[in-house]
């Protein structure tokens, strides 16, 4: 019979012991998954304390910037442009007429930009010539010629915004 009292005592004391531990414990469970979470979401963004000195080596303009810009041929009232700048300087040119059912044209690469000359450069992988874009501020860029001069024709037709800086934009769907 006494080793039944002490087990009752033991048994209630590890499970008082139990109840007042595992909420703690919990709480800190919950803590690390929100911290996690938050860190996760900082590297999605790019505002990791390891990437920072990376961030710093340029402007900050990696994002999905839209525009439409003229067309030169008769049938065509203008071409919308999305042109994503990723990490690691790869990005994708998405073209499209604005007409009728016409399709998308891709167009992947590498960029690179020249603080000294604020432009970016695309370097396709196919063997198409790049464009280059100058950079007006981090949310805005102006297409040029090849040879880095300015198009002819007024330079807000040859003009693309950041998605996440402007309340209205032209999407593809992809």
């Amino acid at each position: 019979m006494p080793f039944s009292i002490k087990y009752i005592l033991s048994s209630f004391l590890f499970g008082t012991l139990l109840i007042t531990v595992y909420p703690t414990s919990a709480n800190s469970d919950k803590d690390m998954q929100d911290k996690l979470l938050r860190q996760r979401e900082a590297l999605q963004h790019g505002e990791h304390s390891g990437h920072q000195m990376e961030a710093s080596k340029g402007p900050d303009f990696k994002g999905v910037y839209y525009g439409y810009f003229p067309c030169k041929e008769e049938d065509c009232s203008g071409i919308k442009m999305t042109l994503s700048l990723k990490r690691n300087n790869n990005y994708l040119l998405v073209t499209q007429p604005a007409k009728p059912s016409s399709r998308e044209f891709y167009e992947k690469g590498k960029f690179t930009w020249n603080d000294n000359t604020r432009t970016v450069v695309l370097d396709p992988k196919d063997d198409i010539p790049g464009k280059q874009y100058r950079i007006v501020d981090e949310a805005t860029l102006i297409q040029l010629n090849l040879d880095g001069s300015a198009m002819s024709g007024d330079q807000d037709d040859f003009t693309l915004r950041r998605g996440d800086t402007t309340k209205s934009r032209e999407m593809h769907i992809h």
